[in-house]
């Protein structure tokens, strides 16, 4: 029966031929994935490549079109992916896999015998796919003219991708069955708190698959985010009714676990397929008319914090859900249940896989084809941060190195970008020594992402050795690695010891140290922590393959292996380095001087220093930072020398800013950046030179703080200070009184009321421009009045104060007329005997 794609063939013919590149949009179940191959097969010579991103469609592809010309797949029509293969001398149509497709052009540029690389599902945005496009695009330009480019897809927006293949964009019609979609929200959150989908929404899946098979007809596909949901939501289903099969369907099954997802169910029986999102598209699953869509999705992201992509589960996208519900009406009118609530508003788009995961294996592939990420013709350029990033870890790894701006691979870089694996485990492949065959092992394992929850990696290994796909995997990473013999299928425990060593050479900045059972610290600083009763959580030292969640601070371990010391300071020594510390140590309140081996943010080793070893710098910047944390007030201030810091001050509020700024604010601001700055001269600083031999708070006392201040004011500033500020003042009494320049109203002259008789004006300070504020006590030292208009007080207010002191006090002269009386601090009585002795005197 002809298919809709099938309308279009002689336009996208035309197109190819003529302009080298096309997109073909076209929805679900119109044939694009099975047809297209095939017409083109008859038109070009040569081999036509199709780009499938899941491993379960592309078999699932080439054999449904190996079947169309009553063939086996591996004749005319096969597939290859990693780990498994299945071409001959005469296949013409090759569906592979992303990585398969870097791989083959890497080593071959120009894909020779290749005539037309059709890159299907194109709106998935893999970044091996948008990577392999840029490659492909230059191969034509430079090495392949007669190379033809397609792009397929059902649901992206084609003008950006016509514009960067310079070619139409061809549109097919479908034949799809109405859908009818119903809303059967969950009315608690989808997520839990770690991030994955919440046992409540997983039991109000399997509710829905209930309600779906007691009121409709046909075989059921469930779409969940990954294999857990699958597992626990099959668990919840295990009662139902004979005659019903509950299906897993994700990439890590095997290949005939597969097949029986993907076949028809017996005549008489139905089935529910629970799958992640590989069912989504380009694979057809015989007799589902129903679909119920948890809404939910995974997604690898880069966290820069970790240092590694993490899986992520998210609201699905508007595309992706749009495909999932077409998946109901493949063969006939089919339904589709949405678990949310139909006003919840999605993404319209997947965000593309290059604007967030981890740029490494990217930027090894990039190199090693000969260019620098921004001369690629990308759909989506990265950015530069995530570039950098990328760069980083490859230096780490001694792949990479920079001239003049430019990042250039080494010969190591070279070498690891022959092994079709992570930077990171290649690294630790060709680093492996005696343990290849461990690497090996453990690369497998880590590539396939082990839904094992084990976090001992040996643990995993012993699980992973009887599963035959791994095997596979491992055996061919042994050969392409060197490996001269058959590679051990599965190691003794002794054997295993060794898998702590082989993880930090991948994940070096994820090295481990314990700080108390179950909390360590990374290489890269980062916090990680354990589950105390976890087996791991009192070794002394871990080497980190997976992180993930966690607090704002602090990740959790979710792969690891122990190591001990001496193998750190034996792989990593060329990254350990010897720093002497001399910093405050606010708890002793004393400098602290450590002599340290490290790597990176761990402290290997740490041996006490005197601080008269250390820099005399050094120790002055440590105990100017504990100045900085306890405050001025550690000082050793005085009375005077307060009174002293705020005569200075007036004077610069008075006089300008030829008077210094020794306000507390502008001091501290001083210490702090001579504790703060490594390039600044600390003896710079105003207290630094009073500090020699002071190491800890208890010695402060001693610090000459009036010297360290009398520093600021030249001799010239000083003599003029006191004509200026005088600390104290004469008064009418003949007393001569210190004055408070603390105060925030001005200075203060605060004198007993009886002393200040007969002064008619207000005193004042600098050159008479600066009244003083009179405190005006009484006999008993408390104040009466506080004026700046002594005239105005004796005129107004005296015989107030008169009225109501002179009965308090009255042994003390309250004249009528204090202009006229004669100044005294003495009392009446005093007054008197002293008139007599000097008219005693007088005689």
């Amino acid at each position: 029966m002809p298919m809709p794609a099938e309308e279009v063939f002689p336009q996208l013919l035309d197109a190819l031929r003529q302009r080298g590149g096309a997109v073909l949009t076209a929805p679900p179940g119109s044939g694009k994935s099975t047809r297209v191959p095939l017409f083109l097969m008859q038109n070009f010579g040569g081999t036509i490549l199709m780009l499938e991103p899941r491993r379960v469609a592309a078999r699932a592809a080439a054999r449904y079109m190996a079947g169309l010309l009553n063939e086996h797949a591996g004749e005319t029509v096969g597939y290859r992916m990693k780990n498994d293969s299945c071409v001959s001398a005469s296949t013409r149509i090759e569906v592979i896999t992303e990585g398969v497709l870097t791989r083959r052009l890497l080593n071959d540029p120009a894909l020779s015998g290749v005539s037309c690389v059709i890159f299907d599902e194109f709106h998935e945005r893999s970044i091996h796919a948008d990577t392999a496009l840029a490659f492909c695009l230059e191969s034509r330009l430079a090495l392949n003219p007669e190379l033809r480019i397609l792009a397929m897809s059902a649901t992206m927006d084609a003008a950006p991708l016509c514009r960067l293949l310079d070619g139409p964009c061809v549109s097919a019609g479908g034949r799809l069955w109405p859908v009818d979609i119903r809303w059967f929200p969950c009315r608690c959150p989808a997520l839990a708190a770690d991030g994955r989908a919440s046992g409540e929404l997983l039991s109000h899946v399997a509710r829905a698959v209930r309600k779906a098979l007691a009121e409709e007809h046909g075989s059921i596909l469930v779409f969940l985010p990954g294999q857990g949901e699958i597992r626990r939501v099959a668990e919840l289903l295990n009662a139902l009714p004979s005659g019903i099969s509950v299906l897993p369907l994700y990439g890590e099954l095997s290949p005939s676990e597969q097949d029986e997802a993907l076949a028809p169910a017996p005549v008489g029986r139905r089935k529910v397929v629970l799958a992640t999102s590989l069912a989504e598209t380009s694979l057809t699953i015989e007799g589902i008319r129903v679909v119920i869509d948890a809404g939910l999705m995974r997604t690898a992201k880069f966290y820069p914090a970790l240092g590694m992509d993490s899986l992520c589960t998210e609201r699905v996208t508007q595309d992706a859900a749009d495909q999932r519900a077409g998946r109901a009406g493949r063969t006939e009118p089919g339904v589709c249940f949405r678990l949310w609530d139909e006003n919840e508003h999605l993404l319209p788009r997947r965000r593309p896989e290059i604007l967030q995961a981890d740029l490494a294996p990217f930027l090894l592939q990039t190199l090693s084809w000969g260019a620098q990420p921004s001369e690629l013709h990308l759909l989506d350029m990265p950015s530069a941060a995530a570039v950098e990033e990328a760069c980083q870890t490859l230096e780490m790894l001694g792949a990479v190195h920079r001239i003049h701006g430019s990042m250039h691979l080494t010969e190591h870089g070279r070498r690891l970008s022959e092994l079709p694996l992570h930077p990171r485990l290649a690294h630790m492949m060709l680093n492996s020594g005696d343990n290849l065959q461990l690497a090996s092992w453990i690369a497998a394992l880590a590539e396939e992402r082990p839904a094992n929850r084990n976090r001992d990696i040996r643990t995993c290994l012993s699980h992973a050795y009887s599963q035959p796909r791994l095997r596979r995997a491992a055996s061919r990473l042994y050969s392409l690695a060197g490996g001269k013999a058959t590679l051990a299928p599965g190691l003794a425990e002794h054997e295993e010891a060794s898998a702590g060593e082989l993880l930090s050479l991948a994940w070096p900045e994820r090295i481990a140290m314990q700080k108390s059972p179950g909390k360590f610290i990374l290489a890269s600083g980062r916090l990680a922590v354990i589950p105390e009763d976890d087996a791991l959580a009192r070794e002394n030292w871990l080497a980190v393959a997976a992180l993930g969640g966690g607090t704002q601070g602090s990740s959790v371990i979710w792969l690891a292996a122990p190591m001990d010391g001496s193998s750190v300071k034996k792989l990593h020594g060329n990254r350990i380095t010897e720093k002497n510390i001399v910093c405050w140590d606010s708890r002793e309140q004393a400098v602290l001087a450590r002599s340290r081996l490290l790597l990176d943010h761990i402290v290997v080793e740490d041996i006490p220093l005197a601080a008269s070893e250390c820099p005399a710098g050094d120790v002055l910047r440590a105990v100017l930072k504990g100045v900085d944390e306890l405050g001025l007030s550690c000082l050793p201030w005085t009375e005077e020398l307060r009174q002293w810091q705020a005569r200075v001050l007036l004077m610069r509020k008075h006089g300008g800013e030829a008077w210094p700024d020794i306000s507390d604010s502008a001091l501290s601001a001083a210490i702090r950046q001579a504790a703060g700055q490594p390039d600044y001269d600390v003896m710079e600083c105003w207290l630094a030179p009073w500090l020699t031999h002071v190491t800890k708070k208890s010695q402060f006392a001693g610090i000459a703080l009036d010297k360290a201040l009398h520093a600021f004011l030249p001799w010239s500033l000083r003599q003029e200070l006191d004509y200026l500020a005088p600390t104290h003042v004469t008064v009418p009494s003949g007393s001569s009184i210190r004055l408070d320049y603390t105060q925030e109203s001005g200075p203060v002259l605060a004198v007993k009321l009886q002393e200040m008789f007969g002064q008619q004006t207000t005193p004042s300070i600098c050159g008479g421009s600066i009244p003083l504020t009179l405190h005006l006590l009484s006999p008993a030292g408390r104040p009466l009045q506080v004026t700046k208009d002594l005239i105005h007080f004796w005129a107004d207010s005296y015989a107030q104060v008169r009225a109501e002191m002179r009965g308090r006090y009255p042994k003390h002269p309250w004249p009528e007329d204090p202009l006229n009386a004669m100044p005294t601090r003495k009392t009446k009585r005093a007054l008197a005997i002293s008139d007599q002795k000097e008219k005693k005197n007088a005689h």
